[in-house]
């Protein structure tokens, strides 16, 4: 991967094309979680996606516009669960409830972690000029927060002291520090903790019309 050409966008590629990039990014992936950037090499990856040398390249001219992909690729994972109806678009106290109980409850969740959280920790310590997709990816995560917060507001269950932006960056911290925690202990009790505490937090904002009125 050391060519200045173009990466293909995904758009402009066959059916067949895109299976195959959607198969070398999710190989990508597992490859930078479980061994981080530089160990992840040409032939390595080659290997694991049944590609060769010259499709790697097509789809991926150099390292950069294969990690930039990757976050691309895993962001959307990520935005897509979240903004799906799952969660009720997060216009209630009990939606982020649902969302946090969902990763609790998910036993593999201590063990994989975050995976754009891991990925994100991993990249930061290279010298690939992917910081500013990085932080794009994870500022559209926070507005999914941020949103369902103002909508809370504007249907009167938070009241006006409630800072959208100061509590979706509480949610999001809260989730990737206690993702690590729990990674660390092997146990869920720290993402449970964290993810309670800063919903229990929110509900501090509730109207008292709202504080103990359930959701239709």
């Amino acid at each position: 991967m050391t060519t200045t050409a173009t990466a293909p966008a995904p758009d402009q590629l066959t059916p067949k094309g895109q299976a195959t990039r959607a198969r070398i990014l999710e190989q990508a992936a597992e490859m930078i979680y479980t061994k981080g950037v530089h160990a992840t090499n040409n032939e390595q990856l080659r290997r694991a996606a049944g590609v060769s040398g010259s499709q790697l390249n097509h789809y991926f001219p150099n390292k950069q516009s294969l990690v930039l992909a990757v976050i691309a690729w895993q962001a959307d994972r990520i935005l897509t669960f979240h903004r799906s109806e799952q969660f009720t678009r997060f216009d209630n106290l009990n939606a982020l409830r649902e969302w946090a109980d969902y990763y609790i409850r998910y036993e593999r969740a201590y063990q994989e972690g975050c995976t754009l959280g891991s990925l994100a920790s991993e990249i930061i310590k290279t010298d690939l000029d992917v910081h500013e997709q990085l932080a794009a990816a994870f500022e559209q995560w926070k507005e999914i927060f941020h949103d369902g917060i103002e909508r809370m507001q504007q249907l009167g269950r938070l009241n006006a002291d409630a800072d959208p932006t100061c509590l979706a960056n509480l949610l999001l911290a809260a989730f990737q520090g206690g993702m690590l925690l729990a990674q660390i202990a092997r146990d869920i009790a720290p993402l449970k903790d964290a993810l309670h505490g800063a919903i229990d937090h929110i509900q501090t904002f509730s109207t008292p019309a709202r504080a103990t009125t359930p959701t239709p």
